[in-house]
C-alpha cells in the first residue's frame, strides 16, 4: 500500500463496535476492547492472523455503553473506517481485556450482516477511493481545498514547531495529498464525536471540507485567544529606569534599584520627578508634593524619614492611571468559559451580558457580584476564569478569618508599622486599576476589639461610593470603580444586610450527577493523572466508575472530594506502575510497553509481528467496580432509603446546608405516659416550635384522620409520651423547612400506616394546616436525586422554583405542589390518607415535569 488511493480492502470484513470515539482514514486511535463480541474478534483474527488482509478490520462507531452490552446486537451506524490493527496490547487485571492500536484506511458502508455471533461480519462496500478525486482540482472543490490548507497552514503556525507531533503535522502538509487532509486533522483538532461523526459520514470530498472547515477555524480562533490572554503585561516597575539626556539631570543615563537607591546621591529630586510623571489625580499630587517638602528639610537620620519616603514610593507605584483594555469578543469569551467550566450557565450569561454592555458604553462601572454555594462547585476557579475572558488581571484576597479593619481599610501612618490594606496592596500587585478582585469566603469574617471588617468593605463594595474609596495609610482617595469584584459565599445567612444588599448574589447549586461525570471526564481526571505523571494509556477510568464513585463514594453538591478520590487512584496505580518500571531491567523484552500516539508510524513498521502478544499484570489498568472497592474500600453510602421506611413514625424530608441540600429522617415513637414530647437530635428553636405545632394539628384534626392513642382514645397524646428523633445528633439542625415532614412522620406513628418510601418532602406550616414556602429548592430537589427519591412534596409557592431544575432531572421526578396538609398527607402514603384515593386529588396538584 503505496498510498490511500492503492487500498483495497476485502469485500468480507471482520466488524469491531468501539465506544470510546471515532476513528477516520488516516488517524490512529486506540481503542479499549472488553466485551465478549470485540475480545472474541481479537482472539479469532488478530492474534491468529498471519495474513495482512486478516487484520483489517472494520470499526464501527457504537452509542450503546459497553456495560449494558446485550445478547441483542446494537443497530449498526451506517458508515465505518476499515482499519489496520498495529498493536495489540493485553491486560488481565481487574478482568481481561485488550487495547488495539488501528490505523485508520479507508470508509465503508454495511451492505449486509453475515452473522453477529461470535463477532459481527458482514458484506462492505468500500467509500472514499481517493483516485476518483484527482482528476477534479478546479471550481469550487479546488477552492475548498486551497482554504483548507491555508487554514491548517495557519494552524500549524501557530504552534510550538520544536514539540515532535507539530514537526510531522507540518511535514505531513506538505506531502500528504489535500484530499487526505480533512480526515487527518479533525482526528487531531479539538472536535466532539458528534462533529467527527458528520466528517465519517461526509463521503463526497467537497462535502467532508465543508464539515472540517469551520472545526479548523474554531480552533484557529481559540488559539488565537489563547495567545492573546497569556501575553505577558509590561511591567512599568522596571529594575532599571532610563533618565533621558536634557531632563532633570543633564549627565546621561541614572539606574534606580529595587530597594531606591540611586548612583546618583540626590535621590529625593529623581523620586520628586517620578511623583510628576506618575499620572495621579490632582489630590493626590498635592499631598505628595507636601511630602516631598517636608523630605527634603527633613535629615535623613530621622526615623520619620523613613516612613515618608515609603509612602512616596507607594504612591508611585500605584496604578492610579494604568489600565488593561477589556477582549470584548463575544464569541471568543464564551467559548473560553466553556472550555473552562461545564453548565454554571446563570454565571457565564452574567459575565457575558457584562461584556456585551462594555461594549455599548466603554465607561461601565464595574458591577459587584457575590457567587454563593456550597464548596467544590467551582466559585474561585470561575472568577479566574473571568479575569481571563476579559484580558484584566486576577488577584485574590481571602477574607476567612479576616477580625481587624485594618485589613481592609489599612492603618494610620501615625501608628509605628503602619501599612496600606489589602485593597491597595493588591492594586499595587497587579499594577493595573482594573483588575478582577476576588474575596473569596466573605461570609466568614468576624468581628473582635480591632473592629468590623465587613463595615469596613461597605465602602469597597457600594458602586456609588467606591470611586473615592479611601486608605487610612494613602489618606487620599482611590478609584475603584472600574475593578470589577467578585465575592463568593457558602451561604448568605452569615453576611450582614447592609453588606449583602451592595452585591448582586448569583446563586452557584449543587452539580447533578450527570454533570458531575462530565466535569470529571473534561477536568478532574486529566488534571489528575498530569499531577501523578500518568498517562490515559497507563490508567482508564471509564463512565460507569466515575458513577460508581459518584454515587456510592461521594454524595456532596460539589466535586472536590470526587476530585481526591480521583487523587487516590492515581497514587495506587502510580505504585504498580512504579514496580513495572523497576521490574523491567536493562535488555529485557519491551513488548508491553505502551506506545503513545506520535509514535504512530515506527508502529506501522512493527504490523508484521502481530502475533507478539503482551501481558503486562499493570498496565493499562481499567478501575472497574472491584478495583474501586480494592482502592478505596467498601462503599460509604450502601443503605437504601426503603431500608428505613419498614416501621410507621418514619419520614424523609429535605434539607438545606451551607454544604449543598441533604436528605433527612425524622423518626418518632410513643410509649406510654402522660403526654409528653421529647425532641432530640440537636434541633433549633425553629424546628421546636415545627414540632409543636404539628403535635396541635394532628391533635386538633384526630376525629378527621382518625388517629388514636394506644388506648383507643380520640386524644393522640392522652395516656401517651411521643418521642420524635432526628438522627445524626450530633449536627445542629434548624430552620424552618420541616414542619410537613414532622406531621407526616406523626400522622404515620399515630395511623399505623406507612409513609411511602419513595418519597421526600418540605415545607413550613401554620397553625390552621396551610403549607408555606421554603428556600434552597434545587439543592434539596438534587439531593434527593442523588438519593433515588421519585416523589417530592414541595409547597405550592415553590412551583416557580422548579424552572431552574435541570429538565434530565425532572424527568425523573414527580413532583405535588401542596397548600394545605391534607394535600400534604394524601401524596404521601399509599391509596391517600384516610381513605382517600389520589384520584381525588386535583389534576393540577401531582405534576410529572
Amino acid at each position: 500500500m503505496s498510498s490511500n488511493g492503492d487500498i483495497r480492502i476485502p469485500a468480507r470484513l471482520p466488524l469491531l463496535l468501539t465506544y470510546e470515539g471515532v476513528l477516520l482514514p488516516g488517524s490512529t486511535m486506540r481503542i479499549s476492547v472488553d466485551t465478549a463480541r470485540n475480545m472474541q474478534l481479537v482472539k479469532s483474527r488478530l492474534l491468529k492472523g498471519t495474513s495482512l488482509k486478516s487484520t483489517i478490520i472494520g470499526v464501527i462507531p457504537n452509542s450503546r455503553d459497553p456495560e449494558h452490552d446485550t445478547e441483542e446486537l446494537p443497530t449498526l451506524h451506517g458508515t465505518g473506517t476499515a482499519g489496520l490493527a498495529v498493536q495489540v496490547v493485553g491486560s488481565n487485571w481487574p478482568k481481561p481485556h485488550y487495547t488495539l492500536l488501528i490505523t485508520g484506511l479507508c470508509r465503508f458502508r454495511v451492505i449486509q450482516l453475515l452473522r453477529d455471533r461470535p463477532f459481527p461480519m458482514g458484506e462492505v462496500q468500500q467509500l472514499d477511493k481517493l483516485e476518483q478525486y484527482t482528476a477534479d482540482c478546479h471550481g469550487e472543490l479546488g477552492e475548498l481545498s486551497k482554504r483548507f490548507y491555508q487554514a491548517a497552514v495557519q494552524l500549524v503556525g501557530m504552534l510550538d514547531i520544536s514539540v515532535p507531533v507539530v514537526a510531522k503535522l507540518r511535514r505531513l502538509l506538505d506531502s500528504l495529498p489535500r484530499e487526505t487532509l480533512p480526515d487527518v486533522l479533525t482526528s487531531m483538532i479539538q472536535a466532539s464525536n458528534k462533529e467527527k461523526l458528520e466528517v465519517l459520514d461526509a463521503v463526497s470530498l467537497e462535502e467532508r471540507f465543508k464539515k472540517t472547515l469551520p472545526l479548523l477555524t474554531r480552533q484557529i480562533e481559540g488559539l488565537k485567544l489563547l495567545q492573546k490572554t497569556r501575553k505577558p503585561r509590561l511591567d512599568d516597575d522596571k529594575r532599571v529606569v532610563p533618565v533621558r539626556r536634557g531632563g532633570v539631570f543633564p549627565g546621561g543615563q541614572f539606574s534606580i534599584e529595587d530597594d531606591g537607591e540611586e548612583e546618583d546621591s540626590d535621590d529625593v529630586a529623581l523620586l520628586e520627578k517620578r511623583v510628576r510623571t506618575a499620572n495621579m489625580p490632582e489630590a493626590a499630587l498635592r499631598v505628595c508634593l507636601k511630602e516631598l517638602k517636608r523630605l527634603k528639610k527633613m535629615p535623613q537620620s530621622m526615623p520619620e524619614y523613613a516612613l515618608t519616603r515609603n509612602y512616596l514610593e507607594l504612591m508611585v507605584e500605584l496604578p492610579w492611571s494604568k489600565s488593561t483594555t477589556d477582549c470584548l469578543d463575544i464569541r471568543a469569551a464564551r467559548a473560553l468559559l466553556d472550555s473552562d467550566h461545564y453548565a454554571m450557565e446563570k454565571l457565564k450569561r452574567r459575565v457575558l451580558e457584562y461584556l456585551a454592555v462594555r461594549q455599548l458604553r466603554s465607561a461601565l462601572k464595574g458591577p459587584i457580584l457575590c457567587f454563593v454555594g456550597p464548596p467544590g462547585v467551582g466559585k474561585t476557579s470561575v472568577g479566574r476564569s473571568i479575569a481571563r475572558t476579559l484580558g484584566r488581571e486576577f488577584h485574590r484576597i481571602a477574607l476567612g478569618g479576616v477580625c481587624d479593619q485594618s485589613d481592609i481599610r489599612g492603618h494610620r501612618r501615625t501608628y509605628v508599622g503602619s501599612m496600606p490594606g489589602r485593597i491597595i496592596n493588591g492594586l499595587k500587585a497587579v499594577g493595573v486599576n482594573n483588575p478582577v478582585f476576588l474575596l473569596d469566603e466573605v461570609d466568614k469574617l468576624s468581628k473582635s476589639l480591632q473592629g468590623d471588617p465587613a463595615a469596613a468593605l461597605l465602602e469597597v463594595l457600594d458602586p456609588e461610593q467606591n470611586h473615592s474609596f479611601t486608605d487610612h495609610y494613602l489618606n487620599v482617595p482611590f478609584d475603584l470603580s472600574q475593578v470589577l469584584f467578585i465575592a463568593t459565599a457558602n451561604t448568605t445567612a452569615t453576611i450582614p444586610p447592609a453588606l449583602l444588599d451592595r452585591m448582586e448574589v448569583l446563586q452557584v447549586p449543587g452539580y447533578t450527577q450527570e454533570e458531575k461525570v462530565e466535569i470529571a471526564h473534561r477536568h478532574l481526571i486529566p488534571h489528575q493523572l498530569e499531577q501523578h505523571g500518568l498517562t490515559p494509556q497507563q490508567v482508564q477510568i471509564p463512565q460507569d466508575t466515575t458513577l460508581d464513585i459518584i454515587g456510592r463514594y461521594t454524595r456532596e453538591a460539589g466535586v472536590r472530594s470526587l476530585e481526591r478520590k480521583y487523587g487516590a487512584i492515581c497514587r495506587a496505580v502510580a505504585v504498580k506502575v512504579a514496580e513495572g518500571h523497576k521490574a523491567a531491567k536493562p535488555g529485557a523484552s519491551t513488548k508491553g510497553e505502551q506506545s503513545t500516539g506520535t509514535e504512530a508510524g515506527d508502529q506501522e513498521k512493527k504490523s508484521g509481528a502481530l502475533g507478539d502478544l503482551a501481558l503486562p499484570p499493570e498496565m493499562p489498568i481499567v478501575i472497574d467496580r472491584q478495583a474501586l472497592k480494592d482502592i478505596l474500600g467498601p462503599p460509604v453510602f450502601e443503605m437504601e432509603v426503603s431500608e428505613r421506611l419498614t416501621l410507621p413514625g418514619v419520614a424523609i424530608g429535605l434539607a438545606w446546608t451551607p454544604l449543598g441540600g441533604e436528605i433527612m429522617f425524622v423518626e418518632a415513637s410513643r410509649m406510654e405516659g402522660d403526654g409528653q414530647l421529647t425532641l432530640t437530635g440537636q434541633l433549633g428553636d425553629v424546628m421546636k416550635e415545627s414540632a409543636h405545632l404539628a403535635i396541635s394539628w394532628l391533635r386538633s384534626n384526630a376525629k378527621t384522620y382518625q388517629l388514636t392513642n394506644m388506648a383507643g382514645g380520640a386524644d393522640p397524646l392522652e395516656g401517651t409520651d411521643v418521642h420524635l428523633h432526628f438522627p445524626a445528633g450530633a449536627v445542629t439542625k434548624d430552620g424552618p423547612s420541616a414542619g410537613v415532614t414532622i406531621v407526616t412522620c406523626l400522622a404515620s406513628l399515630f395511623s399505623g400506616r406507612l409513609v411511602r418510601s419513595d418519597v421526600a418532602m418540605t415545607g413550613e406550616i401554620t397553625l390552621r394546616g396551610l403549607v408555606l414556602p421554603v428556600g434552597g429548592i434545587k439543592d434539596k430537589v438534587l439531593a434527593a436525586h442523588r438519593a433515588g427519591i421519585s416523589r417530592i412534596i414541595l409547597p405550592k409557592r415553590n412551583e416557580k422554583d422548579l424552572e431552574e431544575i435541570p429538565a434530565h432531572v425532572r424527568t425523573h421526578l414527580e413532583f405535588v405542589a401542596a397548600s394545605s396538609l391534607d394535600e400534604v398527607l394524601n401524596a404521601a402514603f399509599d391509596g391517600g390518607f384516610c381513605g382517600t384515593q389520589p384520584s381525588h386529588l386535583p389534576p393540577a396538584l401531582v405534576s410529572k415535569l
